[in-house]
This record gives structure tokens, sequence and C-alpha cells, in this order.
């Protein structure tokens, strides 16, 4: 048995990741795969495909934890960034 409050014993390794959280993160890969394969289609590209259609709302939270937090453009050719405004009128006002 683990002595993690023992004085002296230093614990976990910084950086170093649970070894629950390991098997479930491998579990849900596992699972999702077998999912996938079960629909007749490529693993877990086609259950995170039918996810997205069946359960758009969880499937872009998803996707927002998964995406790049910063976007750079290349030096030479920098992101351009536009704003779409909609603006509601109503055609009987004057």
């Amino acid at each position: 048995m683990a002595r993690h409050f023992e004085k002296g014993n230093p614990g976990r390794p910084k950086g170093a990741v649970n070894k629950t959280t390991a098997l479930l993160k491998d579990a849900i890969l596992v699972a999702a795969q077998r999912a996938g394969d079960k629909t007749g289609g490529d693993g877990i590209a086609s259950y995170l495909e039918q996810q997205a259609v069946d359960n758009p709302g969880p499937f872009l939270a998803l996707l927002g934890k998964v995406l790049p937090l910063q976007i750079a453009g290349d030096k030479d050719n920098p992101l351009a960034i536009e704003m779409i405004q909609r603006k509601i009128v109503d055609p009987t006002a004057s």
C-alpha cells in the first residue's frame, strides 16, 4: 500500500499522470474505437462523426478543448480578422 502521507515521502513526481486517470483515458479511447467499428465505420473517427450529428452541443464543447488556444498566421501572410455584424432593421421605423 502506498504511504503518501508519511513525513519525507515526496509522493508522485511532478508531471506524472495518475494511474487511474491514464487507465480511464485508455478505456475511453478503446470504447470509442469499438463503437466506431460496430457502426461499420473507421473506429474513433466514425464514432466522433456520429456524435457530432447526434449530440452537437457536447461535441462542440469537446472540439473547443482540442482546438489550439492561439491562432497565428505566417509572418509573410498574416491572418486577417474580419467582423460580421448583423443588425435588425425595423422597416416601419423612420
